[in-house]
């Protein structure tokens, strides 16, 4: 009995080839859209960036079926975007229909459990997000906001100090 059969050999070495080709062209692409074509800055980025995944491993998988249909998937995915970005860095009007609004989690030390409920974030997440972050104490919070991305960014400080207006424009306080 052969420990290699041709046929999976020949099958390897195709998968190699399309991977090295593959990582090639996305090296292309990403030069050429930019690098947000694999950021995680609004929901649809993350969308492109998981479904660019799944367009990869399918094309390096089964090099000889979806090589071609992956290449034109994942340039037309970049294509829309980089557009999607553009409309979205040019429009403040396409900004606030397209993309979701930051939420407020705790201001001031004190926790918003009515905008806990409506990100569908726990308590005991937000604890966890706290540690994180080295608070100690609730009252040296400021603010933690649920990003547009799922992340959850905290603002803390031990000195009674205000946040700039401007960083807190955009999030929404209120359930």
């Amino acid at each position: 009995m052969e420990i290699f059969d041709p046929l999976s050999l020949k099958t390897v070495l195709q998968i190699v080839v399309a991977a090295i080709f593959i990582y090639l062209y996305m090296m292309f692409i990403t030069r050429v859209t930019g690098k947000r074509t694999f950021a995680k800055m609004t929901s649809f980025d993350f969308a492109v960036t998981i479904a660019m995944g799944s367009i990869l491993a399918d094309a390096v998988n089964k090099p000889v079926s979806s090589l071609m249909p992956a290449m034109v998937s994942i340039a037309l995915l970049a294509g829309l975007q980089a557009l999607f970005a553009k409309l979205l860095s040019s429009s403040d009007a396409a900004q606030k229909v397209i993309t979701n609004t930051p939420i407020l989690l705790m201001k001031n030390g004190t926790i918003l459990k009515e905008n806990l409920k409506k990100a569908l974030v726990s308590q005991a997440d937000l604890m966890g997000k706290l540690r994180e972050a080295n608070v100690l104490q609730l009252s040296q919070v400021r603010a933690v906001i649920f990003e547009t991305t799922g992340d959850i960014s905290v603002l803390h400080t031990d000195k009674p100090i205000d946040i700039d207006a401007v960083i807190m424009e955009d999030v929404k306080s209120e359930a």
